[in-house]
């Protein structure tokens, strides 16, 4: 409850309206209460003029503050003050309260006593009551009270002395009829004597009730000016009260306002947090969109990529197949050229015309190879390119990130989801260069049997162009053969008719030996033996294949 009039206090204590009638204390106190109030409409009007304007700033904000609390801790210090003054004066007892059991004061004590005097030597204060002074004691309008209760009394008391006059005229009357009755005057003197006693003991009586009840009047009186002096200053708290009120009333509606205004700035602010948030979603669905669809656009081109090194492995083996097989009919071929040396001529022609074939189609294989090589670093710097361009969106992604990361650290989990795409994605960029890896290890290997077979080729025509040696050879042993055969005939066509039957056979048998020994030398100079030559002829397709 305290707190609770300290706060209405404090509301009440920034209108200076209301310190007119307030009791002062002093001097000092009257001339504090009006420089305590200057600052309360000072706080007051910054604090109203604030109200319906935005606060810009935490500045702002602050200063508001600072002028409520200034507000409502001035209230709070004319609340207490309210409640010291008046609380404490009547919680003092009256002066007359306990007058009533000590001795009786004099007349010109209870006259004194009406005069009310403040503490420290302070005059009363005039109470306020609706703006208006009520009369206190030492005015005019006082006095006049005053004169009316006496004329009051005076107005009590004739019919009192009337009614005693009536009261004296029968006792007098009394008196003369029992002096009648005596007879002697010195009786009659004793009579008188008595009666005087009598009434002179009645009178003191009188005398002393007389001053029991002209004190009791006399605390009455202190009594009514008192509880006079407690009304008005209950009229004067009710009405400091009251603008107390009025002043927390204003304060609470200014209050009522702010508040209203400070949940509609709060409302404008959410609702541009909430715009600004749902475009920065939109941009990165559209973002995710666009990921999403240049990795599908990748997993397809990887796909054709993996069907065409499929093709090119399947070319490889049949390729390997084929050139086993040209191995085979190659060493089948050596096997018919050894065995068969009478047929060297036509042997030779089928070997010029496969080996021509062969040339062709080696020929259209380098072309083909060196087709697909140049297709394969084409599609290699392709590759390259667009890994470059991944990597450059992939770095502006990672700025755009960068630089977004102080708005968007509520969304860290999708963020960590993104990071875990990209991860799956650069182990697949991993991947697929270590696939571009393998197919440039097999253009490499495909190029170095290109070499081999190129050696090959020129192997097998350097053999060709010995076999074309080895057959002029043989013609030209075979025209001098001839020729001797022909001179041998015509100088002894007897001797020969003889011995034609006998050497005949042997013809052909020396021939069959000497044209090897013809053959191997051109074919193979550091061969010592056919045997030896028929070995290393077939040893070079094997060393091809390894």
């Amino acid at each position: 409850m305290k707190n609770q009039d300290k706060k209405n206090g404090a509301a009440k204590q920034s209108n200076p309206k209301s310190s007119p009638g307030q009791p002062e204390a002093g001097p000092e106190g009257a001339q504090e209460r009006p420089s305590q109030a200057a600052p309360a409409a000072e706080a007051e009007g910054p604090g109203s003029s604030q109200a319906p304007r935005k606060p810009e700033g935490a500045q702002a904000k602050t200063a508001q503050s600072g002028a409520l609390r200034d507000v409502s801790e001035e209230l709070s210090r004319q609340l207490e003050d309210i409640l010291s003054t008046y609380c404490v004066d009547s919680n003092q007892g009256g002066p007359g309260e306990d007058g009533a059991q000590g001795e009786p004061a004099e007349p010109e004590d209870a006259e004194k006593s009406r005069t009310y005097v403040a503490r420290n030597g302070e005059p009363e204060p005039t109470p306020v009551v609706n703006g208006e002074k009520e009369p206190s004691k030492g005015d005019p309008g006082t006095e006049e009270i005053r004169q009316s209760d006496e004329v009051g009394d005076r107005d009590h008391r004739r019919p009192q002395e009337k009614k005693k006059a009536k009261g004296l005229g029968k006792e007098i009357t009394l008196l003369m009829q029992t002096l009648n009755t005596l007879s002697t005057p010195e009786e009659k003197l004793a009579a008188l004597c008595k009666k005087y006693a009598e009434l002179l003991e009645e009178h003191r009586n009188s005398q002393k009730q007389m001053k029991l009840l002209q004190k009791k009047q006399s605390q009455l009186v202190q009594e009514k000016d008192h509880l006079r002096g407690e009304h008005s200053k209950a009229v004067l708290a009710r009405s400091k009260l009251e603008s107390l009120c009025r002043e927390l009333q204003r304060h609470n509606r200014s209050l009522k306002e702010e508040g209203v205004q400070r949940a509609r700035e709060e409302e404008e602010k959410r609702k541009e947090v909430t715009s600004h948030f749902q475009v920065t979603l939109n941009d990165i669905q559209l973002q995710m969109e666009q990921h999403n669809e240049r990795n599908s656009k990748l997993r397809q081109e990887n796909m054709e990529l993996a069907e065409r090194l499929k093709k090119l492995i399947e070319q490889y083996e049949l390729r390997e197949e084929h050139i086993d097989k040209v191995f085979k009919h190659k060493d089948l071929q050596q096997q018919l050229v050894d065995a068969k040396l009478q047929q060297a001529q036509e042997m030779l022609k089928e070997a010029e015309e496969r080996h021509q074939r062969e040339k062709d189609f080696l020929l259209k294989e380098a072309v083909e190879s060196q087709r697909m090589c140049e297709l394969m670093k084409q599609q290699e710097t392709h590759l390259k390119q667009q890994l470059a361009l991944y990597t450059e969106k992939f770095e502006e992604f990672q700025n755009t990130l960068s630089k977004s990361s102080e708005v968007f650290t509520t969304f860290k989990q999708e963020m960590e989801k993104m990071t875990k795409k990209i991860k799956k994605l650069e182990k697949e960029t991993t991947m697929y260069r270590s696939r571009w890896e393998s197919s440039n290890k097999a253009l490499l290997e495909m190029a170095e049997e290109k070499t081999v077979r190129d050696k090959e080729l020129e192997g097998l025509q350097v053999k060709i162009q010995r076999l074309e040696k080895l057959c002029r050879a043989l013609q030209t042993e075979r025209n001098d053969l001839n020729k001797r055969v022909q001179d041998l005939s015509a100088g002894g066509q007897g001797s020969l008719t003889d011995s034609g039957p006998e050497r005949r056979p042997e013809g052909p048998g020396a021939q069959a030996p000497s044209s090897p020994r013809v053959t191997e030398a051109p074919c193979y100079p550091g061969a010592p033996s056919t045997e030896a030559s028929g070995q290393t002829g077939p040893q070079e397709p094997t060393s091809a294949r390894a």
